[in-house]
Parts: structure tokens; sequence; C-alpha cells
């Protein structure tokens, strides 16, 4: 199935895998969404994630505590492709008071809501995690 948002498929098909309690979610491949996981693993939202370039596929394995709940309780796309949303760096939001995460597409490249702002940068805000 084609998508024309890859990062909506990208938190849609998370979202749904996070809801059925899968151990990994299998996506297409795209730099962006590279980007954007590498941003959510170093947050510890997900455990990691493997790329492979030759099937263009994405293997991301789901972070899950003890009692099998899932880590990540939120995933939210702000900027869609019909209405886009830029924020300069003084406006980037605090998810749960620092307990998530914003992402952007800036200039200096995709970043996290808290390295825009030390860098102060804005840009288009992407998704929320938390």
């Amino acid at each position: 199935m084609a998508f024309n948002d890859p990062i909506a498929e990208l938190l849609t098909k998370i979202r749904n895998a996070k809801g059925a309690q899968h151990r990994f979610v299998d996506l297409g491949f795209s730099r962006i969404k590279v980007k954007i996981l590498d941003i959510i693993k170093n947050h510890g939202f997900i455990e990691n994630f493997l790329v492979n370039e030759e099937q263009y596929k994405i293997r991301v394995f789901l972070r899950y505590t003890k009692s099998r709940e899932s880590v990540i309780h939120g995933l939210d796309r702000i900027s869609k492709s019909g209405l886009r949303r830029y924020v300069g760096y003084s406006d980037i939001p605090k998810v749960f008071n620092g307990m998530g995460i914003a992402i952007l597409s800036t200039p200096k490249g995709v970043l996290d809501g808290e390295t825009a702002r030390n860098l102060k940068v804005g840009g288009e805000l992407l998704c929320k995690v938390w």
C-alpha cells in the first residue's frame, strides 16, 4: 500500500504495533524515517532498528517494561501535508514537561526539540512522542 505521508505511516505503524504488543514492526525505507527513528532510539522510546537498504525495509524493535507495557504512550503528527506547522526556536513546545520529545526538521537536519532550542534554530514541527 502506498502512502503519501511517510512520517504519518511511520507513526501509525508504530502506534498500531504498540497497541497489539508486537515485538517489532516493518516499515518502508526512507532517510527521514531513519533520522526520526534515530532520535526516538536515543531518547529510549524504542529498543533498536535495523535498516536493510537492499530490500528497502526498516525493522523497528519496540521497547516494553517488565510488566509488558509500552514505553511509548503516544505519537502525534503535528505538521501534516495539508497544513504545515513551522515554529521558531523560542516556540518549540515542551512535551509533558520534558518527559516527551518534539521532533523538528530544521536547516541543520532533523533534530529533537531540546537540541534545536540549544542551537537556536526553528523549523517544521514534524511530530511529538511521549
